[in-house]
């Protein structure tokens, strides 16, 4: 089935089809804005953003209400991004999901539930909010932690996610690799060395982000947290005196990707209430929540409004300095790749 371009179909053409009454049961069949007056969608994502959907699913089921008089029930379900996908591929029924990753959701595409030209469906490569990776400390910073070679010293408890199953601590592994890329000038020998000191003050795998924020805060493990940058400040808010952000002096942009699952909305009916609810990630109400829970708004203009919150300033490489995801995947976190290479020595 061709894939419904947001930009071709507006949602008042959504409710005029909604509006017609006395077509025959098919419309009525096929209209989930005409056949309920309630319709249940779910959101598979990622661990950290609990409480940002927790925040705009209320705006949004308003926002449906207004627009198509219809209440809509989300269902959210959260864990690692790259555990997430592969229960997704699996047979866990999402109508959208919102992943840490553009590679976590391929993996469902490839699964056969996506179709292909998702990543253009939405503006941004499908990508409402970006985030990056920083450092969580102790007040006071005791360990003087300021960039990534100190997090390399001896006596340096470190907390981080498996890579293997979170796309956040994908996401720290290679702002890792790119700190150090730059300081041994390329060299892949020096390179890996860092890398495998780095996961050797690795106190705790967690299998995802939240998890591993919880050994950090909660169970008071390690001396540095490699975070997400929203989970460091929301760390920070529920406990102000208890912990700082030190920001490094190179990070990466954190892409979160976001994309209808084609199966399942067709088989359900859910295409027209599920589009809208990834679209409407984008209105300015809802970039607004994404900024206030510490994700950087896609909207460069929203963006600037939280310029006293954000350094906008930071040095951030791209995935495309890895070349793309499909190869960073396969180099570095594939069975056998460089992150299985120093993490079993």
């Amino acid at each position: 089935m061709k894939r419904k371009n947001i930009t071709a179909i507006t949602l008042a053409a959504v409710l005029a089809l909604a509006g017609l009454t006395g077509c025959g049961s098919q419309n009525q069949e096929t209209s989930e804005s005409s056949s309920s007056d309630k319709v249940e969608i779910t959101n598979v994502s990622y661990d950290p953003t609990r409480e940002l959907y927790e925040q705009y699913n209320q705006i949004f089921a308003k926002h449906w209400k207004e627009e198509s008089g219809q209440e809509v029930e989300i269902t959210q379900s959260h864990g690692g991004s790259g555990k997430q996908a592969l229960e997704v591929a699996n047979g866990l029924e999402a109508d959208v999901v919102t992943l840490a990753l553009e590679y976590d959701v391929k993996a469902v595409q490839d699964a056969g539930l996506i179709e292909e030209g998702w990543v253009d469906e939405f503006p941004d490569d499908s990508s409402p909010y970006t985030s990056t990776i920083v450092f969580l400390v102790r007040k006071g910073n005791p360990k003087d932690i300021k960039d990534w070679d100190d997090l390399v010293k001896d006596g340096v408890g470190v907390i981080t996610p498996n890579p293997k199953t979170s796309g956040g601590a994908r996401w720290n592994y290679l702002a890792a690799w790119a700190y150090a890329d730059k300081l041994y000038d390329g060299d892949e020998a020096q390179i890996k060395d860092f890398m495998k000191k780095l996961y050797e003050n690795v106190l705790v795998l967690d299998s995802g982000a939240r998890g591993a924020t919880t050994s950090f805060v909660e169970n008071g493990q390690g001396d540095v947290l490699i975070a997400w940058e929203n989970e460091a400040y929301l760390s920070v808010q529920d406990y102000p005196d208890d912990y700082e952000i030190v920001t490094p002096s190179i990070s990466i942009l954190a892409q979160p990707s976001v994309a209808v699952v084609d199966s399942v909305v067709d088989e359900r009916g859910t295409r027209d209430v599920a589009t809208e609810y990834l679209n409407y990630l984008y209105s300015d109400e809802a970039q607004r929540i994404a900024g206030d829970n510490y994700y950087r708004p896609s909207n460069q203009d929203i963006l600037k409004e939280y310029a006293d919150v954000f350094d906008l300033d930071i040095n951030l490489v791209t995935i495309q300095d890895f070349g793309g995801w499909d190869e960073a995947q396969e180099t570095h976190f594939a069975d056998g790749g460089v992150f299985d290479q120093i993490y079993e020595e």
